[in-house]
């Protein structure tokens, strides 16, 4: 059974830091790709950042230059670093394990129950 858990949400002042970590198990980590998305009050869930089983990594603009996506394949956890924060990154934020089981099953997506991110100003 693959299980998917968040931690690292807290409240912090604007320009603060936090890092996020999503803990799996049940899977062969290495194999799969890894996403960190993001819902805001009132607003529909983004993509934050994702990070390959190859370690290729893709981050929404709005983040870019202040987050960083890494992932430790011998704790099968990925990590979101999160730096310079301001208050619309305030959200919960999810994490997405894509599960690759080759061409013939495909990809399972499973997602943690999201840790919440506050903000102030």
């Amino acid at each position: 059974q693959v299980e998917v858990v968040e931690s690292g949400g807290g409240l912090v002042q604007a320009g603060g830091s936090l890092r996020l970590a999503c803990a799996t198990s049940g899977t062969i980590f290495r194999r799969n790709d890894v996403g960190w998305h993001r819902q805001g009050p009132g607003q529909e869930r983004e993509l934050v950042a994702d990070i390959t089983s190859d370690g290729i990594t893709n981050y929404a603009d709005s983040v870019k230059g202040r987050f960083t996506i890494s992932r430790d394949n011998d704790k099968d956890t990925v990590y979101l670093q999160m730096d310079s924060l301001k208050p619309e990154d305030t959200a919960v934020y999810y994490c997405n394990l894509r599960e690759n089981n080759g061409p013939r099953l495909g990809v399972f997506d499973y997602w943690g129950q999201g840790t919440q991110v506050t903000v102030s100003s």
